[in-house]
Formats: structure tokens, sequence, C-alpha cells
């Protein structure tokens, strides 16, 4: 089973997407402390992270880049939910290895075909 961790600081959208997701048949971990995200990725090996960028502890562009420069994890690929998705950011976000944005607020069908196009059909 395809497996993805989630996460946002917002239960809202973590339900969201855990929602979309699971009834296409992926395996959801939602996380909504960013502090803790990057142990729970290295225990779940996930096929996909998706982050949203401004969290209140660590930014989803310094969760990317921790996974990134990690040997176990570096490979994953990230997706970036962010509500800044004017050029510069994209940009910092690419150089930090964001394989994909969604601008909030977004379309939970847009996310699901972006995640099956890139862990594959389920």
């Amino acid at each position: 089973m395809k497996r993805v961790v989630v996460i946002d600081d917002e239960p809202f959208i973590l339900m969201m997407i855990e929602d979309k997701l699971k009834n296409a048949g992926i395996q959801v971990t939602t996380i909504r402390d960013s502090k803790q995200a990057m142990g729970a990725i290295k225990k779940e090996r996930p096929d996909l992270v998706i982050t949203d960028w401004m969290m209140p502890d660590l930014s989803g562009i310094e969760l990317c880049r921790m996974l990134k420069s990690d040997p176990d994890v570096k490979d994953i690929p990230v997706f970036m939910l962010t509500a800044m998705g004017q050029n510069p950011e994209e940009q910092l976000g690419t150089q930090s290895g964001v394989e994909k944005y969604l601008t909030k607020p977004f379309s939970p069908n847009l996310l699901l075909k972006m995640v099956l196009d890139v862990i594959g059909k389920v």
C-alpha cells in the first residue's frame, strides 16, 4: 500500500487531505507538529511527504531541507502547501528540494491527481 505523510497545523486541511487520499486507497499519516515530522517520516518511510510551508515551529522549507540532507529519506518527494504562491517563494522551495506546489485554497481532486502522478496508481 502506498503511504503519504501530511504535515499541517490546520486540522481541517489534514482531515480533507486524509479523507481524499484514504478514499483512493492510500495510507495516510497526519502530523500537526512539524518538529515531530522528521522522526515520523524516518520511521514510516512514506512514498510522499506533503507539508505546509508556514508552520509554528519548523517551516515546511526547513523540514524539506532536513529531509533532503538525510541520506535515509532524501529521495522521498515533497509537495508544499502554501498561501505564498509567488515566484520567489517557489524558487526558494525548489532550491530546497520541493517537487510540487499547491497554493491554498486548492482542489482536493487536483491534489489527488498530483499524488497519483508521483507515487503511481494504488
